[in-house]
């Protein structure tokens, strides 16, 4: 396990380095999407609206550095906040028909993107990284979790 987790640590260092670079070569249309907007809106459009807390954490930042990504997507018009009707002292906050919009074209510039860098990959391979990818986001939520609650 131990030379595994080495080897582990070292490529997710790379895939870090590579994340900036990914988001920069995907990036496509007329509205350009920084990774932190790219992110909240992939959360609103899986998950439904959401308050701004429970966005601040889901991405484990400060409840004031949301606030700012959120305020430059409602500027662009690609998301908007509304009265949450199980209270309505909050609010949710949701994207725009521009902003899904602007969010399905980015998803499948992306995805085709990621088509070619896969093709020479067998679809048992595409199949398998797709699972333990998953199975290692979950984890790292479990961890993140626990690791709030204690």
């Amino acid at each position: 396990m131990e030379a595994a987790a080495m080897q582990i640590e070292q490529q997710m260092t790379v895939l870090l380095r590579r994340v900036q670079r990914i988001h920069l070569i995907t990036a496509t249309g007329e509205v350009h999407l920084d990774r932190s907007a790219y992110g909240i809106m992939c959360q609103l459009a899986d998950e439904g609206p959401h308050r701004l807390g429970a966005l601040a954490q889901a991405f484990g930042l400060d409840p004031s550095t949301i606030t700012r990504q959120v305020q430059a997507l409602e500027e662009a018009q690609l998301a908007v906040r509304r009265t949450d009707p199980s209270d309505r002292r909050a609010s949710l906050l949701d994207l725009t028909d521009e902003g899904r919009h602007a969010l399905e074209q980015t998803r499948a510039f992306r995805r085709e993107r990621l088509r070619t860098v896969l093709t020479e990959w067998s679809a048992s391979e595409r199949e398998d990284f797709a699972r333990l990818l998953g199975k290692f986001n979950q984890s790292v939520d479990q961890l993140m979790a626990a690791e709030r609650g204690a």
